[in-house]
């Protein structure tokens, strides 16, 4: 494939699919590029919902459209991984033959930085060791079958580190200094994918997006935790004094990037930053979200600080802009009104699984304030 030129799969491979931005993304590709088929591949870890995906089943499953297969399964298990992308696979539901993937999208990971705080084994094992897996699978599956490929690792704009007030927003040419035990898991995953793109010429890109929010957030990260919270009156925990910086990307501006990257992206660059173009601190974020809610700020609990806790991030995405044409669309107010309405409507999903979301922040969150 010539650098610069169109690419255009007919199946891909989302690896957990079943997830937040995963289910996202499998949604708006089937729903905007009716010539590709989706497999996702999910081992439906607590993150991982298909609640996420009944509407897409339905639609573009077995008894719909049929461009919509289910793996359940591990990035882990090469006996798996090769016969998915082999074309050997079958759909967990219908047993449907599963067509042969031109492209992966690699999202399945451990995300949350809390989780990684109390427990660093699990982020290693499944983003390091997973990604490496599917690096190893691809490899030998281009060796016998060539094709033109694409293989997008979706990554974080914390193995960045950490910026002061006044310092210039990440560009992809930033060393890694990561400061948590997930975004080290993933800094290794895309060293990784550098290292087989170098050594082994496997057309992958990586990614860098900054935080995403909207539908379908499992209520462990800040929005959706402070949503849910607030809805049951409960106190919101806000980390030391709340000045810590974030970046918020809508999650289907990003799914819209990702699939810019796949299919206009050049692999000779290796990287592409995502960002939504909206710094807001913690604090002020959760007091937007109290008045959309029609809540009091007393909900506000300030809390010992997390260890490692990155002052703030901002993303330059000068590259995918001036390249790709790729801009977010939705501003931190709409994008936040919409994410606010779309869990007042639809509280069964996420009290069905607030108890496991919560777990951890009780675990950390240890109602002392902060000093």
């Amino acid at each position: 494939m010539t650098e610069g030129a169109t690419f255009n799969p007919s199946t891909v491979l989302v690896t957990g699919g079943a997830g937040f931005i995963g289910s996202n993304l499998v949604r708006w590709i089937l729903e905007r590029e009716p010539g590709v088929a989706v497999v996702n591949l999910d081992a439906l870890s607590y993150a991982g919902n298909l609640e996420s995906l009944v509407d897409v089943s339905t639609r573009f499953g077995a008894d719909g459209g049929g461009r919509y297969f289910f793996v359940h399964g591990d990035i882990r298990d090469p006996s798996l991984v090769a016969a998915i992308l082999s074309g050997g696979a079958r759909d967990t539901g219908s047993s449907r033959a599963i067509p042969r993937p031109d492209a992966i999208f690699h999202l399945a990971a451990e995300s949350h930085v809390d989780r990684s705080i109390l427990g660093p084994s699990s982020f290693v094992s499944t983003n390091v060791q997973g990604t490496l897996n599917l690096l190893d699978c691809l490899r030998a599956e281009l060796a016998a079958r060539p094709r033109t490929f694409r293989f997008v690792n979706v990554s974080t704009d914390e193995v960045y580190g950490s910026l002061h007030a006044e310092e210039p927003a990440f560009t992809e040419a930033h060393p890694l200094e990561p400061n948590s035990p997930y975004s080290a898991s993933k800094a290794g995953a895309d060293c990784l994918v550098r290292a087989y793109g170098a050594t082994y010429g496997l057309p992958c890109i990586t990614t860098r997006c900054s935080n995403n929010y909207g539908p379908y957030q499992f209520p462990e990260k800040l929005i959706p935790l402070m949503i849910t919270r607030a809805l049951d009156d409960k106190p919101l925990p806000v980390y030391g004094d709340g000045r810590n910086v974030r970046d918020w990307l809508f999650v289907t501006d990003h799914a819209a990037a990702l699939w810019s990257v796949c299919t206009r992206g050049r692999v000779a660059d290796g990287v592409y930053n995502i960002g939504g173009e909206a710094e807001t601190q913690n604090i002020d974020l959760v007091r937007t979200l109290l008045q959309l809610l029609g809540k009091p700020e007393s909900l506000v609990s300030f809390v010992k600080d997390r260890p490692g806790h990155d002052r703030r991030y901002a993303m330059d995405i000068g590259r995918i802009s001036s390249q790709l044409g790729w801009r977010p669309s939705i501003g931190l107010e709409q994008g936040l009104q919409r994410t606010v309405d779309w869990y007042l409507n639809n509280e069964r999903w996420w009290r069905a699984v607030q108890t496991e979301a919560y777990r951890v922040s009780h675990s950390l969150y240890l109602t002392t304030s902060a000093t």
